[in-house]
């Protein structure tokens, strides 16, 4: 069996460190969508599309069962592979379930990397220095640790990788998605609701999100958007009960 990892934007492997020491196991394995902690290939289709093949291209390889958790956009690309490929996987775990929704709106850096204005944008962050970064995002909740060792990962690859990311799942697109949510319940799905996790939709959304697609809820009341490194030990608890639940 294998725990499967996968992050989202703007971070790389190393936020899941904290939580792999309380996950106490020795079948993790994490990927780094291209572009975030990884190289860019440079003929990488940066589109929700493209990482949704990368993915499944990820996951054929491994030896099952696989237990998926994402975090961020990866559990976007998480939700994705539910629905289309749950042949790859026993189970599957996501904290972004609520952007699969009409009504979701996406938080403000999100338009900006989806307007017109969306170079300038990722520019400003790829000349921002690392040590301010790392400011930023322990401030944002990641920890001082794993915010130095995300921080020089913020570069032009991610910057490109991100517009590509964000375009193509620009309203309505996401909300299309989401109709077909219920395809997801061909395997057990948890849904980890954040409750200060102000850039994923909301509990409300989350709620009907899982609703649709018969996956359970785990709330962690007071966590943030990096949940596993404000409270690695809680997040652990959550993760090996639905784990075990599987077996």
């Amino acid at each position: 069996m294998s725990v499967v990892l996968v992050h989202g934007n703007p971070e790389t492997e190393a936020i899941w460190g904290p939580l792999r020491t309380e996950l106490g196991r020795d079948d993790i394995i994490t990927l780094s969508p291209p572009g975030f902690g990884s190289a860019l290939p440079q003929d990488f289709d940066t589109t929700s599309d493209g990482y949704l093949a990368w993915l499944a291209l990820e996951l054929e390889q491994l030896d099952g069962p696989i237990d998926l958790v994402g975090h961020d956009w990866g559990g976007g690309h998480v939700v994705r592979l539910a629905m289309t490929r749950p042949d790859l996987i026993r189970s599957w775990c996501t904290d972004i379930i609520g952007i699969f929704s009409h009504d979701y709106v996406w938080h403000d850096a999100a338009q900006s990397w989806q307007g017109p204005d969306g170079e300038a944008a990722v520019q400003s962050m790829i000349d921002l220095s690392d040590a301010d970064w790392a400011a930023v995002f322990a401030q944002l909740g990641m920890g001082e640790s794993v915010a130095h060792k995300v921080a020089p990962w913020v570069n032009s690859e991610m910057g490109q990788a991100i517009l590509g990311l964000y375009r193509s799942a620009a309203q309505p697109v996401i909300g299309n998605l989401g109709d077909d949510l219920q395809a997801a319940s061909q395997r057990p799905g948890l849904c980890i609701v954040a409750t200060q996790d102000t850039y994923t939709g909301g509990e409300k959304l989350h709620r009907q999100a899982a609703e649709k697609c018969a996956a359970d809820v785990a709330v962690l009341d007071g966590l943030g958007h990096w949940w596993m490194c404000e409270d690695p030990t809680r997040s652990a608890e959550v993760l090996n009960t639905w784990f075990d639940s599987q077996d």
